[in-house]
């Protein structure tokens, strides 16, 4: 009996947090990386974060160059940018993962992490982008407006603030975010 309450236990857990109930970080999610292999985000922890959804063909497509300044000159002290394509804004990010990638790294010398195209928004919005736009933080909640929208996550996987896609990755809102959290 005990066997049977054990395995329902942990079969109401996974549901939920399947479900997407009961998220509390970043931590507790799998994704794919540009090149298709799983990724648990779990791996990042200790790390401050900009999670960004980011896409080819849009006006704010050039903050793909702020975003490597961004990561590199904080990469020695616990930070990382990662960049998720998407294509729910008038399909500003059509290309295949390979295409995605391509163009990242040959017009914009991208080194930061980036992951597979994922549905940021809307019907088919991943488990991630469920938790960050819904997530408490001091800034705003509710659906991703654009493209290059930030969400910035401490070192414990919780969201802490969220940038519009009009904010450069250098703005100082932002980089000051990041120093407060890099410097605990």
């Amino acid at each position: 009996m005990k066997k049977l309450i054990s395995l329902a236990l942990i079969l109401l857990v996974t549901f939920q947090f399947l479900i997407g109930e009961d998220v509390s970080n970043i931590h507790q999610f799998k994704v794919k990386d540009i090149d298709g292999k799983e990724v648990d985000l779990s791996s990042y922890k200790g790390k401050t974060l900009l999670i960004v959804n980011v896409a080819s063909k849009c006006g704010h497509t050039p903050q793909y160059k702020k975003l490597m300044e961004l990561s590199e000159k904080y990469k020695d002290k616990n930070f990382a940018v990662l960049g998720f394509p998407a294509n729910e804004f008038n399909k500003q990010e059509p290309g295949t993962d390979e295409e995605i990638k391509t163009f990242c790294t040959t017009k914009y010398s991208v080194t930061f992490p980036m992951f597979s195209k994922v549905v940021v928004k809307g019907e088919g919005q991943v488990p991630l982008f469920k938790y960050l736009t819904t997530a408490e933080n001091p800034d705003a909640k509710g659906d991703i407006k654009w493209n290059f929208e930030k969400f910035l996550v401490g070192p414990d996987g919780v969201l802490k603030h969220r940038f519009g896609a009009g904010v450069a990755p250098t703005d100082d809102k932002i980089t000051k975010a990041i120093e407060e959290l890099i410097s605990k």
